[in-house]
């Protein structure tokens, strides 16, 4: 139950904090005053999309925070899932700058906007006019249902999700066998035609950076051979490298005896010589070999452009060509023998058709047997709600066992809410016939079956009076009054017949201060109810009108004590 909110530099609001009761809330005001600020404050606090245009104009921020009492074990289970320690109070706070940056905390501990909203769900149910629309789709229409049959449909849906899972893998497994026996012969052919060429095509690592260096040497194959020619003739012409060596080294062991030294630098120039000659061999092997580089070139450059095909073809790049080879010689392998694997996986999802038409089924019929007890109790509460003749029936849509490949988590087949106001009018889709006033009344009785089961501590109805009046008004409180003796309700509403029958009721003002607009907020008590009952009324604050007023509150008193 929401116990307290505090708001700050949202929309006209400066700073406003109201404290909610047990019971009915109502919210009154002069239309354009911010009655709906506060329920897109609680909307906002609560995980909504943060809008930059709530920060009040000439503010760097806005806040708001919300105060609950912990009432459930599914929200304790929830904060203890998120690693946040439950407390006799939970307390969301949402703080939102001009620039866009944002902040959310669970009592104290930052939290993702998806975090607070799995909280959130299990606190406050929020019912706007939008609400109205949210019902006329029929995919809504099968949420809502599904929602109030609770477990039964629960397990019956979990049993039809298991089979689709086991449906899809064998789906896939029959698709890898290749399909029918013409199916798989096509198959296995283009297997065939790949892994031959894979095969011929002898692929391997590091192939590709060796071809590369290869046409290099032949792009680069002139300045090479200049470049070996002119070391062959440093090394080996007359005077060169090699002589010079060899010179040295005869030098120096002609006076080794008279010296170790000279004749250890002597031996050393013997090994050097014969590192030279053994330089200027490789250096003459490599000036042969690069006359043959012009056909290797070529053939180095179609096996390039076979392997840049390949690696197209079959992945991206050599270690996938490879991959895909390796898997296609499975396949084949697997394909081969596939007659009697793809009879028995045909057979088992023959089976399994069954037994999701079997499922399907019977959560169709769970589902018919929770729409009978609820159309009957939607039918009462509209009954009390001053609509004597309406009818209303959930229609169901019709499927056969070849369905079952159309079947999804959410079964087969389709709901439509039928609804006739009339006596001697026919059913017809709800977004059809329904009035506007019709469709209040209608989602209020809706909303009292969901609040006497769903958990929820708190109901929010913005403005769910439009389009009613006289009599209805006076039915639509006591229906309030009923619901707000289970759970906590905040309702937005222009009617003294409902703000009447309020136990907290607050008055929503907008007023010009210092050459600046402000909303305020205030609990309105004693003769400050009376007449705001009063101007709800509509008359001027006449004797005869605030007499009015005080009737309706008693009348309202009178009632609650009878419940």
């Amino acid at each position: 139950m929401l116990r307290r909110l505090t708001i700050q530099n949202v929309a006209l609001i400066d700073r406003a904090e109201i404290e909610f009761s047990e019971g009915l809330n109502v919210l009154t005001g002069e239309t354009g005053a911010g009655k709906s600020v506060i329920l897109d404050c609680i909307d906002f606090v609560l995980g909504a999309k943060a809008d930059r245009s709530m920060v009040r104009s000439g503010e760097d921020f806005c806040a708001v925070r919300a105060e609950f009492s912990m009432e459930s074990e599914e929200l304790v289970q929830a904060l203890t899932e998120l690693d946040i320690e439950p407390e006799e109070t939970l307390v969301i706070s949402r703080r939102l700058t001009s620039d866009g940056r944002g902040s959310l905390k669970l009592n104290g501990n930052a939290v993702t906007a998806a975090m607070l909203r799995r909280v959130t769900a299990l606190l406050v149910d929020v019912h706007g006019q939008s609400e109205h629309f949210f019902l006329l789709k029929e995919t809504n229409q099968l949420k809502l249902l599904d929602s109030l049959a609770g477990a039964p449909v629960a397990e019956k849906k979990e049993r039809v999700r298991a089979l689709l899972f086991r449906r899809k893998e064998i789906l896939s497994e029959l698709a890898k066998l290749g399909g029918d026996e013409g199916e798989r012969d096509r198959r296995m052919d283009i297997l065939r035609y790949q892994i031959d060429e894979l095969t011929r095509a002898d692929l391997r690592e590091g192939e590709e950076e060796e071809l590369k260096a290869k046409l290099e040497r032949f792009r680069n194959a002139e300045r090479i051979r200049e470049g070996l020619s002119e070391a062959q003739d440093y090394l080996l012409s007359d005077g060169g490298a090699s002589d010079a060596v060899r010179g040295a080294g005869r030098a120096l062991l002609g006076i080794g005896k008279f010296d170790a030294q000279y004749a250890a630098l002597g031996e050393r120039l013997e090994n050097a010589l014969a590192e030279i000659s053994d330089i200027a061999e490789s250096v003459e092997a490599f000036s042969d070999e690069l006359e043959l580089d012009e056909r290797e070139a070529e053939r180095a450059d179609l096996r390039m452009d076979e392997i840049r095909t390949l690696k197209k073809k079959y992945g991206g790049s050599v270690e996938a060509a490879c991959g895909f080879l390796h898997d296609a010689e499975r396949e084949l392998e697997l394909l081969i023998h596939s007659g009697e694997r793809f009879d028995e996986l045909s057979g088992e999802l023959s089976a399994l058709d069954d037994e999701l038409f079997a499922a399907c089924t019977a959560l169709t019929k769970e589902r018919k047997t929770a729409a009978d007890a609820f159309t009957k109790r939607v039918v009462g509460e509209l009954s009390t709600l001053n609509i004597p003749s309406a009818r209303f029936e959930v229609e169901f849509g019709g499927y056969e066992r070849e369905d079952v490949k159309n079947a999804t988590s959410e079964g087969l087949g389709s709901v439509r809410f039928l609804f006739s106001a009339n006596a001697g009018e026919p059913l017809k889709e709800l977004g059809k016939i329904i009035s506007g006033g019709e469709m209040s009344r209608f989602m209020l009785a809706v909303k009292a079956q969901l609040s006497s089961m769903a958990g929820i501590g708190t109901y929010i109805f913005d403005e769910i009076d439009a389009g009613i009046g006289g009599k209805t008004a006076r039915v639509v409180a006591e229906k309030f009054c009923k619901i707000a003796s289970k759970v906590q309700l905040i309702a937005v509403t222009h009617l003294a017949q409902i703000a009447a029958f309020a136990d907290s009721e607050f008055y929503i003002e907008k007023c010009e201060e210092s050459g600046k607009t402000f909303t305020h907020i205030r609990k309105v008590e004693g003769e400050a109810r009376v007449r705001e009952i009063a101007r709800l009324i509509g008359g001027a604050e006449s004797a005869h009108v605030l007499a009015h007023a005080e009737e309706l509150l008693s009348e309202a008193k009178t009632y609650k004590n009878s419940l």
